[in-house]
């Protein structure tokens, strides 16, 4: 290990898209060099985002990165998903500076995915002591890795890293061929009522699947509208700008995948979804015109559609929503990671960490009795 150097770099866009990748790899669209420069050449993160992108990298012997970590300093805890607005509170009141943090994430993107991405495994040990020396040579109050893959957790722990769990709502695909299928899972009375939800939303509309040079500036016309819309009642100022789509659809449009609903030829809603390699991830969705049940229409059982056709293995369908049970999206746990410098504050969190799991884990169990699966007798 002592021929790996750390280093910081002012953005992705600063280390060459072959490197960045080959730590990356290509599973996840979410942590490709491509997606993460979108983020910083449409003006998302940089700037007075509260987002400053500043990657941490672990070279190799041969002079190339064997690690990297997607960093951001953070003025805010705003676009994490991972809610730490009561730690930042306490320390405050004790007297301390929470913000700025170091943020180890795809900003605005609560999809699990490898934080520590790795062309060498066995850099694992020296880019998370590399993370930690950021954090404590610039006093920063402490450092947060969201959404950890499971593999990544005792990596973390071995570190003294204190780990969270979540809870999202995913899809999994159990070997179907078509919907109908995945329907024949299900108790008869949620079976039917899912027809139903189906029948009713799509009433009067065309619903076009758009990827690749399908997707123009017009169809991205639309879906900003759409997005904005959902962005401004959720976040109050939107994450992303206009430019961010249009860059998307430049960079990656055969990781698109854009679900539009229309009537008389004007889209009237849409979902935005990205295509990994065995999983299908929603994002956004937004409309302009209320139809009962379009949005489950859209984000969920089009997502299954596609996901079906596609040979893939999972839907996940964002952050939250317990209404994703009865759509057959079963509860599953996440992970974060999180290290604090100041042994008080350190202690503290983790006090409060175990009574949360226990909480989180008793909650998930029950959420799992909710599904609509039918239950051997």
């Amino acid at each position: 290990m002592s021929a790996l150097i750390a280093r910081l770099a002012d953005g992705v866009a600063q280390v060459p898209a072959v490197q960045w990748d080959a730590c990356a790899g290509n599973a996840n669209p979410f942590v490709s060099h491509a997606f993460l420069t979108l983020l910083e050449d449409s003006g998302s993160v940089g700037g007075r985002s509260g987002w400053q992108p500043i990657p941490i990298l672990v070279d190799g012997a041969d002079g190339t990165p064997a690690a990297i970590a997607p960093a951001y300093a953070k003025a805010h805890s705003q676009g994490e998903y991972v809610f730490d607005h009561a730690w930042a509170d306490a320390w405050e009141r004790a007297g301390g500076r929470y913000y700025p943090k170091l943020q180890i994430a795809t900003p605005f993107t609560p999809v699990p995915g490898p934080r520590l991405l790795l062309r060498d495994e066995t850099a694992a040990p020296a880019l998370i002591a590399a993370i930690e020396a950021v954090t404590d040579q610039h006093q920063l109050s402490s450092a947060h890795a969201t959404f950890i893959t499971p593999a990544e957790i005792p990596l973390f722990e071995a570190a003294g890293w204190l780990i969270r769990q979540g809870t999202q709502f995913h899809w999994t695909n159990a070997g179907y061929t078509t919907f109908d299928d995945f329907l024949a899972d299900l108790a008869s009375r949620k079976r039917k009522a899912i027809r139903k939800e189906r029948a009713a939303a799509i009433e009067g509309l065309t619903i076009r699947h758009l990827t690749g040079s399908d997707l123009t500036e017009a169809h991205w016309d639309a879906f900003w509208i759409f997005y904005q819309d959902t962005g401004s009642r959720k976040w109050g100022t939107p994450y992303l700008t206009r430019r961010f789509f249009s860059l998307l659809g430049e960079a990656m449009a055969d990781k698109v995948l854009l679900v539009l609903a229309e009537r008389d030829g004007r889209p009237i809603a849409g979902a935005l979804n990205m295509i990994g390699a065995d999983t299908l991830y929603g994002r956004y969705w937004g409309a302009t015109e209320e139809v009962p049940f379009l949005h489950f229409e859209l984000c969920y059982y089009q997502a299954i559609d596609v996901a079906i056709a596609l040979g893939l293995t999972t839907v996940e369908a964002g952050a939250q929503g317990e209404h994703k049970l009865a759509r057959g999206y079963a509860p599953v746990p996440t992970f974060s990671a999180h290290y604090l410098p100041d042994p008080g504050f350190k202690r503290a969190v983790s006090d409060f960490l175990e009574r949360e799991r226990e909480a989180v884990a008793a909650d998930r169990e029950f959420l799992d009795t909710m599904t609509p699966f039918r239950r051997c007798q």
